[in-house]
């Protein structure tokens, strides 16, 4: 499968519990990686450093324009090696931006991975990692093509829009090879979760390894590890924990009733394919 094997989701929906996976599953260490050497085992597609490779050029003389065009240059770059596949952390929509050029290069892609969370539960992530009030959060949510601001100094901001639309410009892109992994299999049935992943790599699988990768990635341990060590991925001010709770159906008590309404009302449609609302519209997890 070479190319760039893309994983893939909206914001504060497992992507970082999905790369501690699949690196701790490819490396078979004896005690849990470190979390804070993720971006060598996949890259994050909007840090700067890699659009200095592919220019030449310094960030500070790189404009949005030269972003825009150098792009499918860099997805290009990652992807030139024609035996191996690379690993991409992205939170793009499928789409192009203003100037016609695809956030996601086909010519480049082998694949992707997306895991897709419940948006009730998305909600209360995101507003703590955004260090903004829940309504602040469902609007966010709500609003098409929004833009995830980045470290100006570091990452570009990316367009994830509106939560369906991000799922949906994903499972909807034509000629993807795409494996699909919801958050809640992956905390209430790891084990055939992860086989289901393991399979689709086309990896051998090893029960043992499979067993050790989900159990040192486990909510705890890598929450431990950020307590204990920080996280470069969380807030560069530190006013909130990366890994907080990661619990399902921590919705419930915390967001108010017109919030939840504002959320299934815009993402009914979506919500139901995923098991999210049931035939009466009521939420499920």
């Amino acid at each position: 499968m070479a190319g760039i094997l893309w994983l893939s989701s909206y914001p504060k929906s497992g992507n970082t519990w999905l790369r501690s996976f699949l690196a701790t599953y490819f490396r078979n260490p004896d005690e849990p990686l470190d979390i804070n050497e993720l971006h060598k085992f996949a890259y994050g597609d909007g840090f700067l450093v890699l659009y200095e490779a592919a220019s030449g050029c310094s960030r500070e003389e790189l404009t949005s324009d030269d972003v825009s065009r150098l792009r499918p240059v860099m997805h290009r770059m990652l992807a030139s090696h024609p035996q191996e596949t690379v690993f991409v952390k992205t939170h793009s929509v499928v789409g192009f931006d203003d100037s016609g050029i695809p956030f996601i290069t086909p010519d480049a892609t082998a694949g992707a991975i997306y895991v897709v969370r419940n948006p009730l539960d998305v909600a209360v992530s995101l507003a703590h990692h955004l260090d903004v009030s829940f309504d602040q959060a469902v609007t966010f949510m709500c609003t098409k093509d929004q833009i995830m601001a980045g470290d100006p100094s570091v990452q570009l901001p990316g367009v994830v829009g509106t939560w369906t639309q991000h799922v949906e410009s994903w499972l909807k892109a034509p000629g993807l090879k795409l494996h699909v992994m919801r958050y809640e299999d992956m905390q209430t049935k790891p084990g055939p979760t992860f086989r289901a992943l393991v399979n689709f790599l086309q990896l051998p699988l090893h029960t043992k390894r499979l067993r050790k990768a989900i159990d040192f990635t486990s909510f705890d341990v890598l929450s431990r590890q950020e307590k204990q060590r920080g996280f470069n991925e969380a807030r560069p001010d530190g006013s909130q924990q990366f890994f907080r709770r990661g619990q399902v159906g921590q919705w419930r008590e915390t967001l108010t009733e017109d919030q939840v309404q504002r959320l299934i009302d815009t993402h009914a449609e979506t919500m139901r394919t995923h098991g999210y609302l049931d035939k009466r519209g009521n939420p499920v997890f």
